[in-house]
């Protein structure tokens, strides 16, 4: 039987990378990554304002030459037996475009317009619009936040639809529909970028359009224009239908054939994000907890419909079902800020540095500061009297979504130096991790085991044994370094028709684990005490400081 050979594109914050995978072994021949020239250069971006924009042709040049360089050592033989593509990406990081599916930025009169680029996940600038959105759905006949965890978030599809047909009248007039980046990117290989035809992602759909079946797609037209009339008829122009990552979008168009010296032949699967393909490259199973862990965290979990089904999950970023595993219900959470909260750290030490003794002494500081900071933290007792920090810098996704918040260090002294600031800065990523866990345990769902991959797992054992410590629970670590992208090509295995099914493809295809983190007793039980006071400051960040303010200005 001669080998069959599939690709995995995954879309990250930072750079793209593709991986060549032998579909019938999972050995990897080739990969590649890409980092986005524009994005490098922060072009439309302000940190400041939340805005994080991503120009469409950071995201196609990635595309070729990624694929490309996955591609470059191969012959002619692998190349003519390259079956399916599949894509994830990043989300909710939706995009206007006009009636032929072209991202208003690829239009020279918004070339240079962010409102007319991605918006990136981590985009806050439609908080405003979040809250109305929650306001409206809660007091409305259905509750179309019910399957999204009852909290609509302002990095999602609607709030940020609606923030920038508010702010850009030029984009109001020219956008004819919207697309999340996983379903553009997707169709651009098939060379049918329709909005009313190509085949949307259920899984972006159902996580971050409040779509199900009980809505009969879509949250009510009604609903939309109650909330904004200047949503009138979007509802018709974007999609009814959804589908799972394990079909077919099409196959490969002859443009992209040429491009990338590939069969026409090639299935392009549905595309998802990428914490949810993650999870299928980390082999998830039933009530396995995946931790997708890089800038942010997204945490993944599958069950039986017929087991949990009937649960609505508070606080959490949807439940979905087939949105990983085909006919089972998918749960997603996580934290929105995770390895963003260390480099915001580096960044407030390094710069000063760079100002003072220029480029190459700051560098050289930022190449070695993390790595010598975890070491010299793993060295610290943990005490009850420690340092507490909220993760909150870049707001708080779940439990309960609210990024109107912030970060927090407390309990600081003379005595307090960077060593002890960072140690606490772990901890605080470490305990919002074990709200996420005690919110799904509360609920009714149970995690049976916990697998960790991405950048800072491989990368980074003291955060990783805190993790275990905070959470008391083991964790393993899966051995592919890009989960994500392994996921993805199971997904073009299952699309392009090697294997029946998810479940026979992890089997073929997985990676196995090579780590894993045992929790230790004594430290567990001493964190079980800072976590409460982790959850006694959130509660005064979050309400009891808003309150104090309050009685101040009225006495």
């Amino acid at each position: 039987m001669k080998s069959q050979y599939v690709i995995g594109v995954d879309f990250g914050t930072d750079s793209v990378r593709a991986l060549l995978v032998d579909a019938q072994t999972g050995e990897t021949v080739g990969t590649h990554v890409h980092e986005y020239t524009r994005w490098k250069q922060a072009l439309y971006c302000d940190p400041t304002q939340s805005q994080f924009r991503q120009h469409p042709l950071d995201y196609i040049e990635g595309l070729e030459s990624s694929i490309n360089g996955a591609l470059a050592n191969v012959s002619a033989e692998v190349r003519e037996q390259v079956v399916g593509i599949s894509v994830d990406t990043t989300g909710s990081t939706p995009v206007a475009v006009d009636q032929n599916g072209t991202p208003l930025a690829l239009l020279p009169e918004f070339a240079e317009n962010p409102n007319g680029m991605f918006i990136l996940w981590k985009d806050h600038t439609a908080n405003a619009e979040a809250d109305e959105i929650n306001t409206l759905a809660h007091r409305w006949d259905v509750d179309f936040t019910k399957y999204v965890g009852g909290i609509y978030s302002s990095e999602w599809f609607w709030a940020k639809i609606l923030h920038t047909l508010r702010v850009d009248a030029a984009v109001r007039e020219k956008a004819f529909s919207w697309m999340e980046h996983c379903d553009w990117i997707s169709a651009v290989l098939t060379g049918n970028t329709n909005p009313l035809t190509l085949k949307r992602s259920r899984c972006a759909a159902g996580h971050k359009a409040m779509w199900h079946e009980e809505f009969d797609g879509l949250p009510a037209e009604t609903f939309l224009v109650t909330l904004d009339p200047l949503l009138a008829g979007l509802r018709d122009r974007l999609f009814h239908d959804t589908f799972t990552s394990d079909e077919s979008m099409g196959t490969l168009s002859a443009e992209w054939a040429k491009k990338l010296r590939l069969s026409t032949k090639v299935a392009i699967g549905v595309g998802a994000f990428d914490a949810h393909m993650g999870a299928i490259g980390a082999e998830i199973k039933p009530y396995t907890f995946v931790r997708v862990m890089g800038t942010s965290t997204c945490d993944i979990l599958v069950a039986p419909n017929d087991e949990i089904g009937h649960l609505l999950i508070r606080g959490i970023c949807g439940q979905v079902d087939g949105s990983v595993i085909p006919h089972m219900l998918g749960m997603e959470a996580g934290q929105s800020a995770f390895g963003d909260v260390y480099a915001w750290f580096q960044r407030v030490l390094v710069e000063p540095v760079r100002d003072l003794l220029g480029n190459e002494a700051a560098n050289e500081l930022a190449k070695n500061l993390i790595p010598h900071l975890s070491s010299k933290a793993s060295q610290l007792p943990v005490t009850a009297n420690d340092p507490v920090a909220l993760d909150w810098f870049n707001g708080r996704r779940t439990p309960d979504a609210n990024h109107t918040l912030k970060g927090t260090i407390s309990g600081l002294n003379l005595g307090s130096d960077a060593v002890r600031i960072f140690k606490a800065l772990v901890e605080a990523t470490a305990f919002g991790s074990k709200a996420i866990v005690d919110r799904f345990l509360h609920e009714g769902v149970p995690i049976r085991q916990v697998i960790a991959i991405g950048g800072v797992a491989k990368k980074s054992p003291f955060v990783m044994q805190t993790l275990a410590d905070v959470l008391n629970m083991p964790i393993r670590i899966a051995s592919s370094d890009q989960a994500c992208a392994l996921g993805a090509a199971m997904c073009a295995a299952v699309a392009a028709g090697v294997h029946p099914d998810m479940a026979a493809a992890q089997d073929a295809m997985g990676s196995g684990f090579d780590a894993s983190y045992e929790p230790r007793p004594d430290v567990s039980a001493v964190y079980q005490k800072l976590y409460l006071k982790y959850q006694q400051l959130g509660e005064f960040i979050e309400h009891g400081a808003s309150r104090s303010v309050l009685a101040e200005s009225v006495a």
